[in-house]
């Protein structure tokens, strides 16, 4: 916005509306005013705008203090209808009384109403030279396009957690209050990049403090748990240790943080360790505790991201639960427990993965020694010892476990039902509706391309070839035109011959002579020993005669 106004300055091609957009508390209305200023700057060298606030211009004083005649300020939340409008557009009519340019600065300006709106869009299209608009709004997408087309638009961003803590230390220190860094960290957090939420907490906090905001008065202020506490439960539910976690909840519990609140810190946890896994320099965030910062980093070493991301989705869908519980204590305890038992339990490739890499581990399921998911927390084993009572096997003498055999096509329909077993539909599809096979054999195919196919498909098949059977394969396009049909159309062909012969079937032919509207629905082949080609298996009619019959 400075670099675009500063341009717009020196040029003197300033536009005539502008609209200023972000959450509450970021300085849209302290920036409208400010703007306002820059608009209507005279000096004794005469009016010029400028951006270049240092010296106190003719008309600053009045602006800021809000009673200058040519800088209009409304708040659209009360004044929504049309007839605040018509006084707008009747003020731009005649010229500034004393400043360059009239300001109207209309605050909120989502709330007005669709005829309001209609009435502003004459003079925001066309207005005097004089006259200059600035709104401010917090819901962007409720103002009509109509409305921001003729504007600039200017999002002013949440204030980040430097900028707002040394701002509120700032103020605290000439105010002479002392505060706790981690109490400055907690109001930052909870204001959410809003000054206004900071200050007003601050405020609350001095008067809460009694002249002195302390980290424990600020966590009995907002609700939140102990940030410690939290992590202390995190790590005990991370290890399984399901009675100490739920010793640690409730003693959470009791001290006035809410269920909701003890879920929510948790979650808000396993962001932070996700987080700082993913990227760790987040782990420098000033905004952080000690504790936060030190052991979020450890805990984002030690853990893997697929048990961070399933502690969130259980934790996530443990904060619906409790809000439509009627307990919430007793929700959130259920929750812990099915994430301390879910904290290590392996996934199913990684306990195949598990089973394949035992030299010693048995084929079959009932085995003794046999892998079982570890649902116990980190410091269970994951896989359940042989018992004693049972001889142990002598390691020279017990055979290695085999290496899973690779599937190997030896025919394009053998192809096909390979990559419908892999679950690759697109491939599947493209194999018997856009490729037609001419020669194949192990290690190479030719195909023929229908017009309609991807040429892509070609190279793609190789690859899943390569993954699927650990052999490299040769997929070529024949340069001949191919006559034979694809699989489907094959198929569909040899359907619509079997659906032919039974409707030349005598026994079918009276069904459908019998029952006027009747129809053929489905054909089973009869099996082979019977010795006959197929057997109509059903009908459908629209005849009330049919209603009981097939």
């Amino acid at each position: 916005m400075v670099q675009t106004l500063g341009n717009a300055f020196k040029s003197g091609r300033i536009h005539h509306a502008f609209i200023l957009t972000g959450v509450r508390g970021v300085g849209k209305t302290t920036t409208a005013r400010i703007l306002a200023r820059a608009f209507n700057y005279v000096d004794e060298s005469g009016a010029r705008p400028t951006l270049d606030l240092s010296k106190e211009g003719a008309h600053c004083a009045e602006i800021v203090a809000g009673t200058h005649v040519d800088v209009m300020e409304m708040d659209a939340a009360s004044n929504t209808g049309i007839d605040s409008i018509r006084e707008i557009n009747a003020m731009t009519r005649t010229p500034p009384m004393s400043a360059p340019y009239k300001v109207f600065i209309i605050d909120e300006v989502h709330m007005l109403s669709t005829s309001a709106f209609n009435g502003l869009l004459k003079t925001l299209e066309e207005p005097p030279p004089y006259v200059k608009f600035i709104f401010a709004t917090t819901e962007i997408r409720k103002v009509p396009v109509t409305i921001l087309s003729r504007c600039q638009r200017f999002d002013l961003r949440r204030i980040t957690p430097e900028v707002m803590t040394g701002y509120l230390g700032g103020l605290l220190e000439k105010e002479g209050v002392s505060v706790e860094p981690e109490a400055l960290s907690m109001i930052v957090r909870a204001g959410e990049g809003s000054a206004r939420d900071c200050l007003s907490l601050t405020d609350q906090a001095i008067a809460h403090g009694d002249g002195k905001i302390t980290t424990q008065a600020v966590r009995d202020m907002l609700g939140l748990a102990d940030r410690a506490r939290v992590i202390d439960l995190f790590e005990k539910l991370m290890g399984g240790d399901i009675g100490g976690a739920l010793d640690d909840a409730r003693a959470l519990y009791d001290s006035g943080a809410d269920p909701t609140t003890i879920i929510a810190d948790l979650a808000e946890f396993t962001h932070l360790a996700t987080r700082i896994k993913i990227v760790p320099s987040a782990a420098a965030d000033p905004v952080l505790t000690p504790d936060e910062r030190s052991r979020g980093a450890e805990l984002a070493q030690k853990l893997s991201l697929r048990v961070l991301t399933r502690t969130w989705q259980i934790l996530s869908r443990g904060l619906g639960e409790i809000a439509q519980s009627g307990n919430g204590l007793q929700a959130a305890e259920m929750v812990l427990i099915r994430l301390a038992y879910a904290a290590d339990m392996p996934s199913p490739d990684e306990l195949i993965e598990k089973l394949t890499s035992q030299p010693d581990a048995p084929t079959t399921g009932s085995a003794p020694g046999m892998p079982m998911p570890n649902g116990g927390g980190a410091q269970a084993r994951a896989f359940a010892p042989v018992p004693q009572s049972q001889p142990q096997a002598q390691p020279v003498s017990q055979p290695r476990a085999q290496a899973v055999a690779l599937p190997d096509p030896r025919s394009y329909d053998q192809l096909v039902a390979l990559a419908g077993e892999k679950r690759d539909i697109l491939l599947k599809h493209a194999l018997e509706s856009d490729l037609k096979p001419v020669t194949f054999e192990t290690g190479r195919i030719e195909v023929a391309l229908t017009p309609t196919a991807n040429p892509s498909i070609v190279s793609a098949l190789s690859a899943k070839l390569k993954d699927w059977t650990g052999r490299p394969w040769m997929v070529t396009v024949s340069t001949k035109p191919v006559d034979a049909p694809t699989l489907r159309e094959a198929r569909q062909a040899a359907e619509q011959s079997e659906r032919n012969a039974a409707l030349e079937d005598p026994m079918v032919q009276a069904v459908m002579e019998t029952f006027p509207g009747a129809r053929l629905v489905n054909i089973k082949t009869r099996s082979q020993h019977d010795d006959a080609e197929g057997i109509v298996d059903g009908f459908e009619s629209d005849s009330p005669d049919m209603e009981d019959d097939e």
